[in-house]
């Protein structure tokens, strides 16, 4: 994607305003007009039609003397030494609203909850989805059911994107024990280390900060220059800074934490310490900072199939904070938006799961004797009658030891409900031929 135009100087608009009362006159039509409304940044403001009896001009210079009554500043420098602002539009409050409700808050009995036996299984599943799509983000040439297939299967990966995946995996599953650490060089060097061993070109790089010797930027997929990050030298001092912010020694007002957990998102990214892989460690910081806070949907909730979804959106969001006064609403409202979608997708599986356990407790009458786990592999089968489980893809994917999950598989089979075959040391299980036939005749 290109670089958004960058906004007229405000310094400029001001020197050029023909008089102060005339400006403060025509400020109420700024104030109703869709660019103010949704917080459009010059790029899309220069596209539309401007209030009538102004110029877009004008427009704009009404809209920053509205944003910047509302700033406040962060603890982040861009290169220059300028702080990043950012302020709160009605979209902004809404969505966090929504989230501390519906992700921070009490489970409400009107939604759809985590069933506490389902905890790990959809927690499990959470992860593998936004291990593998994150790392489709970085470039990793795999599909969804591929890597959800190597992360259930336990098998070795056998190239650098299964790799990535299961790097990410492994790092998000640690995160979820290290909620209550401090943030520290050696916490953020460890997690680069986790998620980026045996992927990167030079080993050595992993887990270390980038030096002058690095050639680090961001393009595009035309590999036009859209980012340069700071000067290595200066990462001592920015990334203490980052520790400070990141443990809430900084800044000396309140900061939502939702808005903290993104702007370390977007903090991590811009200061890009790392050789590589400072995407999946910017998303897994904002993870990490959500569960801090006591974010307990977010152990089910990925963001990254979102982002998969649109990155130019997820790019644009970066470019229009660096090119408009380091302006950090454009990423907060980006990000608002699409964890209020990943919180919706999450409620609407919910829901899909509720029915599909309805309608396999009316199929699996009289076999009260299944535990949760051999229910749901049961509804699985039915709906795919060509699958094949193993007693580690039935491990991984419930979180439970190797004794259990070959107990599940082994009953199942006895019930005459799976088929099992043997390769060699290994025991294969698929559902018997007309499986639904099967439990009726069973129950």
């Amino acid at each position: 994607m290109r670089k958004p135009q960058l906004p007229p100087s405000f310094e400029v608009l001001q020197e050029r305003m023909d008089s102060a009362q005339e400006f403060w006159a025509n400020l109420s039509k700024v104030k109703e007009s869709s660019a103010f409304k949704q917080y459009l940044h010059w790029e899309e403001v220069r596209h539309r039609t401007p209030p009538e009896g102004l110029t877009h001009e004008q427009w704009w210079t009404g809209l920053k003397v509205l944003r910047r009554l509302e700033y406040k500043q962060t603890p982040l420098r861009d290169k220059q030494g300028k702080a990043f602002v950012f302020s709160t539009p009605d979209k902004v409050i809404e969505h966090l609203h929504m989230l501390d409700r519906r992700a921070g808050g009490m489970q409400d009995n009107s939604t759809h909850f985590i069933d506490h036996k389902m905890h790990d299984q959809y927690m499990i599943a959470s992860l593998m989805e936004e291990a593998a799509t994150s790392s489709q983000l970085e470039g990793a040439a795999t599909t969804r059911q591929e890597a959800q297939a190597l992360l259930r299967s336990g098998r070795a990966p056998v190239n650098r994107h299964e790799r990535m995946i299961l790097n990410n995996f492994r790092t998000m599953r640690r995160l979820l024990d290290l909620v209550n650490e401090t943030m520290s060089a050696e916490l953020l060097l460890d997690i680069h280390r986790w998620i980026t061993e045996d992927t990167m070109e030079d080993a050595a790089a992993a887990g270390r900060f980038r030096t002058e010797s690095d050639k680090v930027y961001v393009s595009d997929q035309t590999e036009d220059v859209l980012f340069v990050p700071p000067p290595a030298g200066e990462l001592k001092a920015r990334m203490e800074a980052l520790y400070m912010f990141s443990n809430g020694n900084t800044p000396d007002y309140f900061l939502h934490p939702v808005l903290r957990s993104m702007m370390l998102h977007f903090w991590l990214a811009y200061d890009h310490p790392f050789v590589d892989g400072n995407g999946r460690v910017a998303r897994a910081l904002f993870y990490w900072s959500m569960l801090r806070h006591h974010y307990w949907l977010m152990e089910f909730v990925s963001i990254s199939p979102i982002l998969l979804l649109a990155p130019s959106g997820y790019a644009r969001a970066f470019l229009y904070t660096e090119t408009d006064d380091n302006d950090l609403t454009y990423f907060l409202l980006h990000q608002v938006r699409v964890l209020d979608k990943a919180v919706k997708e999450l409620d609407a599986h919910l829901l899909r799961k509720i029915r599909e356990g309805q309608e396999a407790e009316r199929r699996l009458q009289g076999l009260e004797e299944l535990n949760h786990r051999q229910r749901g592999l049961i509804t699985h089968a039915l709906h795919h009658p060509n699958a094949q489980y193993t007693i580690a893809s039935h491990r991984n994917s419930h979180g439970v030891t190797y004794q259990t999950a070959r107990t599940d598989l082994l009953e199942l089979e006895a019930l005459g409900l799976l088929n099992k075959t043997t390769k060699g040391k290994a025991f294969f299980f698929t559902p018997v031929v007309k499986l639904e036939k099967r439990l009726g005749n069973t129950a």
